[in-house]
């Protein structure tokens, strides 16, 4: 007989227990699904085992009499040892539950629905570029990558390579090595959009046999199906999006953290986690003891720290693969623009260029990210603005194609309607559109450069399946002109015909109310400038902004990585921000604007009790969300700033409260919930 610990799927904060129950399955272990007994339910409920007791002295004796039994056993879905350690570890370190950790490692769909398997690599072609020889930079980042895989040691790289120096061959080579021994690979991308590249290249080099793909895009059964292909070890490389570092790949020896320093690599859901977190704690693990990557032309400040202090050992990659010059950026102040009666969106001189570079047969890329025709709509007579009524947040301006279907469209509920003619507040007719984006400059340059092609790419465009791939093959096979696009063309895509780059508006990324805004402004510019003569050609740049002065903008012009990090590193330190601390942002919500105040009101008070009193300055005032309403939620916001060394003791403090509330919750209902991120990539 054994007795096993097993985690519930149940979304309820008050069974978030282990509960033990018998088992005279000898096959059940560690991992396994089960069906069991639950409550006063009389249909089995799903859990997967997290530990396993033979010794029934153990339990306490009264519990044994009342322990019920494992119903069945689901033989086709199971985890992985080291898969349910670490979700374990992800419950403690993201203060989520213990389902909500396992469900980020299982597959996606139903076990009990038996259907023809589909295959997501269908049509996909593999791309073999060869590569006769590495630079003498790519060499000793090979060596020093593969000497911890082949000693089988817990290495953690930090590949810092300007745009174009080589990192995906890199990759693969070390892919290559991990696979010679017998060890499983994930390269995981911040993008569904650039797997299609990065995929393509593994599969003519590896074939289609060993790489499996994840990530959200796919259908429900043709994700299971990929997991299963992977779980039964019928493939060894996993490619994918944020989700595929849960990939269940036994012997795990490589995972690849491509663009580490991108947002999406930050879960918005719960459990909030940190994708490299969760990657160093897999391959740390006892089974795996395997190597990180991470690559990046622009790195996090955080990693950069890290990789400073020694955490992740620094490879520099300082030039592009093909000796080609990094491309000349040009800098146009758009209030000279605006002084010398230029009032469109494209600057005199990124026209003048754009038009030298396309009668040259060179192609363009033109980055805003900005989706919409324009960002707001308002009255000039009485300065009304329309505003979605569910999240009270400006409605973005969609005209469509030639204006027929136009439309206002809430970006983060979806709310659509008709645009008014007139004011609905005073009957004024000087309703006026302000603000550009996407689709607004797609219309200018029909008009400004009608004897060229040119095409959109934005989560507007690009909504039927398939639709991103085909406009980036039509751009890629030169069927395309000029591309439009928001950060979806702005990382990690390689086209080597492509002669200049136009940053529409740096200033976009800049005014967001975020200390990371001067980082991630840098890291847009350069990731989207890095895009400019991939080829044989020396490519330009053209970065359109109102701050030409600011320091992001300046060093990223210059591809000045080092001087950006050293004034960062100088504010970070002097505000404690990150690396030099972490941020908890408890966020509260409720139907009801004062219930959520008065949640986050109680916990302010509770945690300033149980803060030592002088890290109480660190925890500040509840604050209406930047964002303060959506869908008809109201949310208020808690910041607790956590000095560094001090994350374990302050997570107990979070920890307490929340279990107290849960208690609470059991006697009455509470009128909010409350959601804990640690270190969360926006504030909004």
């Amino acid at each position: 007989m054994k007795y096993v610990d097993v985690v519930i799927d149940n979304k309820s904060n008050s069974t978030d227990s282990l509960f033990t129950y018998k088992c005279e399955n000898d096959s059940v272990a560690v991992g396994s699904k089960v069906y069991v007994p639950f409550a006063k339910g009389r249909k089995p409920r799903e859990g997967y085992v997290v530990s396993v007791n033979d010794d029934p002295s153990e339990i306490d004796s009264d519990v044994l009499k009342k322990l019920r039994s494992i119903e069945s056993v689901d033989e086709e879905v199971s985890l992985t040892g080291e898969m349910v350690r670490s979700a374990m570890w992800m419950r403690g370190r993201y203060l989520c539950r213990y389902i909500d950790a396992i469900r980020c490692f299982t597959p996606a769909g139903s076990a009990a629905v038996r259907r023809e398997k589909q295959d997501s690599l269908s049509g996909e072609k593999g791309y073999a570029e060869k590569v006769d020889r590495l630079t003498s930079e790519q060499e000793t980042a090979v060596e020093q990558i593969s000497e911890a895989i082949v000693s089988r040691r817990t290495g953690r790289f930090l590949i810092h390579g300007v745009t174009g120096s080589g990192k995906t061959e890199i990759y693969m080579r070390a892919a290559r090595q991990a696979l010679d021994l017998g060890r499983g690979v994930i390269i995981l991308v911040p993008e569904i959009s650039l797997t299609g590249q990065i995929v393509e290249r593994f599969l003519g080099h590896f074939g289609e046999d060993s790489v499996a793909i994840l990530h959200s895009r796919l259908s429900a059964g043709e994700r299971y199906d990929q997991w299963q292909k992977i779980r039964n070890g019928h493939t060894r490389i996993v490619i994918g999006a944020r989700s595929a570092a849960f990939a269940p790949v036994e012997n795990l020896g490589l995972i690849v953290v491509d663009e580490e320093h991108e947002s999406t690599y930050k879960s918005d859901f719960t459990p909030k986690y940190d994708t490299v977190e969760v990657a160093v704690k897999r391959l740390q693990d006892k089974e795996s003891q395997g190597v990180l990557i991470l690559g990046s032309a622009t790195p996090s400040v955080v990693t950069y720290n890290r990789a400073k202090e020694g955490i992740y050992q620094l490879i520099e990659l300082t030039k592009r693969y093909n000796e080609v010059s990094l491309p000349k950026t040009e800098i146009v102040d758009m209030r000279m623009e605006m002084k010398a009666g230029n009032r469109s969106i494209i600057s005199r001189r990124l026209a003048e260029e754009m038009r030298r570079q396309l009668d040259s047969g060179k192609q363009v890329m033109l980055f805003l990210n900005r989706r919409g025709y324009s960002t707001f709509v308002s009255c000039r007579e009485c300065g009304y603005v329309a505003k979605c009524p569910t999240c009270g947040l400006s409605l973005t301006y969609h005209r469509g194609r030639g204006g027929e279907d136009s439309k206002l469209v809430c970006h983060y509920c979806g709310h659509e309607e008709k645009p008014p003619t007139v004011c609905p507040e005073c009957g004024s007719a000087y309703v006026r559109y302000f603000g550009s984006g996407t689709e607004k400059i797609e219309e200018t340059i029909r008009e400004l450069f009608p004897g060229n092609t040119s095409d959109r790419l934005d989560l507007d465009s690009v909504k039927k399946k398939g639709e991103l791939k085909k406009k980036l093959k039509a751009f890629e096979n030169g069927k395309t002109d000029i591309l439009i696009g928001t950060q979806l063309i702005a990382k990690g895509l390689d086209f080597k015909n492509v002669g200049l780059v136009g940053i529409v508006s740096a200033d976009v990324s800049l005014n967001i109310p975020d200390f990371r805004s001067p980082e991630r402004a840098f890291q847009l510019i350069t990731q989207a400038a890095g895009r400019a003569g991939r080829g044989e050609d020396e490519g330009s740049v053209i970065i359109q902004t109102y701050s030409p002065e600011h320091y992001a903008v300046v060093m990223a012009a210059k591809h000045d990585y080092a001087h950006f990090y050293e004034a960062e590193d100088k504010f970070r330190r002097f505000m404690m921000y990150p690396p030099y601390s972490d941020i908890f942002q408890i966020m509260f919500t409720s139907g009801s604007a004062e219930a959520a105040l008065e949640g986050a009101g109680k916990w302010h008070d509770r945690i300033a009790q149980l803060l030592p009193e002088g890290d109480r300055r660190n925890l500040f005032e509840p604050q209406e969300a930047y964002m303060s309403k959506i869908r008809d939620t109201y949310r208020y916001s808690l910041v607790l700033k956590c000095p560094r060394g001090s994350r374990h003791d302050y997570a107990g403090i979070i920890y307490k409260v929340r279990a107290e509330e849960i208690e609470s919750a059991r006697r009455k209902k509470q009128d909010y919930i409350a959601v804990v991120d640690i270190n969360p990539y926006s504030f909004t």
